[in-house]
């Protein structure tokens, strides 16, 4: 670990990441669909990303679709060498916007393919395994998937392999075809079903990256939450993401925003240091 990014760093294999990340969901218009009203500012939020030395960019290519992954491009290639891009499959978007499955093993590899060449690259960093519903892992075997990936991992298109959206026996069953680098779940200061998964990858050098950090659709309220924000004088959601960060060394955060302003303020969470009274406090939230 070092202090020279933003939040610290963390190595996902052989990758140098800072902890405070960025999600490019937002990037793309209402619902994560179509085009952003203001593409402008859509670069402009990427620039400003890799400015304030974020070295961690979260993306996929059915944002949009293809939205974000072509706002990436035009804003940020080529990359910087220590810029790192990590991506997930296992779904696609349908007409309507929704999110059905693509968990089969031609989708799979069209889904990777798809993603180095909107992006211009030709291996990605880091590909997640993406299954179960919106936001709880669904049980069930991954292995016939996550052998895909393992296999384009092998050929050279893919460097690390992740899994989001898990269950910890999932996580276990990943880990026993291929290395396991990072694993992407739901998690928030009230929602904390993972904290025990968390704690267990931490012992193994694996990274965590909570997805609807600050509640995601739903955003996190909580009269606790505000009350520790007020006596910090800092944001609420400032105060939030700063829990994650304390939470424990191995979590990774990836917050979105379409705003400039929205993104220089979650960045500021990594200098916001939490006491022994506000951890207890927040720790309420999810008991």
């Amino acid at each position: 670990m070092t202090d020279t990014l933003p939040g610290g760093a963390f190595t996902l294999g052989d990758l140098t990441v800072s902890r405070m990340g960025y999600g490019a969901m937002q990037l793309a218009g209402p619902g994560v669909f179509g085009p952003p009203a203001d593409r402008e500012s859509a670069v402009a939020v990427l620039r400003t990303v890799v400015e304030l030395g974020i070295r961690h960019i979260d993306t996929s290519d059915y944002y949009g679709p293809h939205v974000t992954n072509e706002i990436i491009r035009e804003a940020l290639h080529p990359y910087p060498a220590d810029l790192h891009l990590v991506t997930k499959v296992g779904a696609r978007r349908d007409a309507k916007g929704g999110w059905p499955s693509a968990l089969a093993p031609d989708e799979l590899r069209q889904a990777v393919h798809e993603n180095l060449d909107r992006l211009g690259l030709e291996a990605m960093d880091v590909v997640n395994l993406r299954v179960g519903g919106v936001s709880a892992p669904s049980e069930g075997s991954l292995a016939e998937s996550f052998t895909v990936l393992a296999e384009l991992q092998q050929q050279g298109l893919i460097r690390h392999l992740g899994v989001s959206n898990v269950t910890a026996e999932q996580v276990a069953e990943a880990r026993g075809i291929a290395p396991v680098v990072c694993v992407q779940n739901f998690y928030n200061l009230a929602h904390r079903d993972d904290d025990a998964l968390i704690d267990q990858l931490a012992g193994d050098g694996i990274a965590y990256t909570p997805f609807f950090p600050l509640g995601g659709f739903s955003p996190l309220q909580s009269g606790t939450l505000d009350g520790v924000a007020e006596r910090l004088g800092a944001p609420a959601m400032s105060v939030a993401l700063a829990w994650l960060l304390q939470r424990s060394p191995n979590v990774l955060l990836i917050p979105g925003t379409s705003s400039v302003e929205h993104l220089r303020a979650n960045v500021a969470a990594v200098d916001l240091q939490l006491s022994e009274e506000d951890l207890i406090e927040l720790e309420g939230i999810g008991g």
